[in-house]
């Protein structure tokens, strides 16, 4: 059977729920575990998975928020928001921003290396790439094909652009008219690691999420059975029939099945250690496992182990501390970005051409914008001309 990849977007636009097609698949298909090998050991497609289904896309979605939210930009150009650069830093994990001569505009676009890397491994040049992602040659529905026409056309303009990679502040004696139609500024979510080009976010938090999906249905299977979940063992085929079982388990807690049936020669017997778990445990891992995410993003938590009893000012502290450390991380990448672009294509005497970065209100606890609220209100605060924060300089220059 030829395997393929669909795009569950598209099917969401359409009105269509990417998870109820799936459930209503896999309830047509019943596996019978004496004949199966691969370790399907249940009739899938029970309530429990639309529940996974959906609580991974709110939690996909809160993280989406959490991401795009934690820092606010001024003086975008082309008019961007602060959300759709985060956004576009969330699926793709670095970023170019150039000015095409051609068009008169400017740029923010993932990017791919064009030629040589320096002594340091960073690209020397790259060139724009699109951020969509086309359809299959095969799709023979006229409008995608119109579509992936102007992708691939898209695709092959960009290739042509080859751009010189700036690393450092450039003096302005030394700004050319090809350093200002020929160069890019690379903009990293986070420091990279050996390699120039960062993994996505996305794709980072998605074994997170799916982790802290499940507990909700591990939880109802709690509050229904106490978790009990067993496996029934009876007449031929022990050895396989109990990895059969231990397979199945899991797949049984998370579609509300109690019981497991399984073909062997053993007596019937419980699989399960007899231990039932309270719903506080559930709800403690799954806090645990949001400190966790939370922590990635340099956003304050209460720790993988949140005390249930009084804390100590100086436990506190000591949490915080390597959590700002994420947050600077992501900080110093923002304002160095800036504070090399505003050197090529700003004008001090004219601020609404320097753009900046700076953490939002409700993550730094405090009003830097003198509003009196704890919240970023002009939404338009990434625009041309409205008026930053009276910090200035970056980490870089600290």
């Amino acid at each position: 059977m030829a395997s393929k990849m669909i795009d569950h977007d598209l099917s969401i636009q359409a009105g269509v729920t990417p998870y109820r097609m799936a459930a209503n698949q896999l309830a047509k298909a019943t596996v019978d575990t004496a004949t199966n090998k691969k370790g399907v050991g249940f009739k899938a497609g029970g309530p429990m998975s639309l529940l996974k289904g959906a609580i991974f896309n709110n939690l996909q979605k809160l993280d989406e928020q959490n991401a795009v939210n934690r820092y606010v930009w001024y003086n975008l150009p082309a008019g961007l928001s602060s959300q759709e650069l985060e956004r576009a830093l969330y699926y793709w994990g670095d970023l170019c921003f150039f000015y095409d001569e051609g068009l008169g505009k400017f740029y923010f676009m993932p990017y791919a290396l064009d030629g040589s890397i320096d002594y340091y491994g960073r690209f020397n040049h790259v060139h724009p790439v699109p951020m969509t992602s086309g359809y299959e040659e095969k799709d023979t529905d006229p409008e995608h094909a119109k579509i992936r026409r102007a992708e691939k056309a898209q695709a092959e303009l960009l290739s042509m652009l080859k751009l010189k990679c700036v690393y450092d502040i450039v003096p302005p004696e030394e700004i050319t008219e090809e350093t200002l139609t020929k160069s890019t500024v690379l903009l990293h979510d986070f420091t990279p690691s050996r390699a120039q080009k960062n993994p996505r976010r996305a794709d980072m938090m998605t074994p997170i999420l799916d982790s802290m999906a499940e507990i909700f249905p591990f939880m109802k299977t709690a509050l229904i059975s106490g978790c009990g979940t067993r496996g029934v063992v009876s007449q031929e085929g022990a050895e396989d029939s109990v990895k059969d079982a231990s397979r199945a388990m899991h797949g049984a807690a998370l579609n509300n099945e109690p019981f497991v049936a399984i073909t062997s020669p053993m007596e019937l017997q419980d699989l399960t250690n007899g231990s039932v778990y309270k719903v506080e445990e559930f709800a403690l891992a799954m806090q645990t496992l949001d400190n966790f995410r939370l922590s990635l993003y340099g956003i304050d938590n209460g720790g993988l182990f949140e005390k249930k009893a009084h804390e100590l000012q100086s436990e506190f502290d000591l949490k915080g501390s390597s959590v700002g450390l994420v947050m600077q991380d992501g900080l110093a990448q923002r304002q160095n970005f800036c504070n090399i672009v505003n050197s090529i294509w700003g004008d001090p005497s004219k601020p609404e051409t320097l753009i900046w970065c700076m953490p939002a209100d409700n993550i730094m606890g405090m009003d830097s914008e003198g509003d009196g609220t704890l919240f970023n209100n002009d939404t338009d605060s990434s625009q041309s001309g409205s008026e930053m924060p009276t910090e200035e300089g970056g980490n870089e220059n600290d």
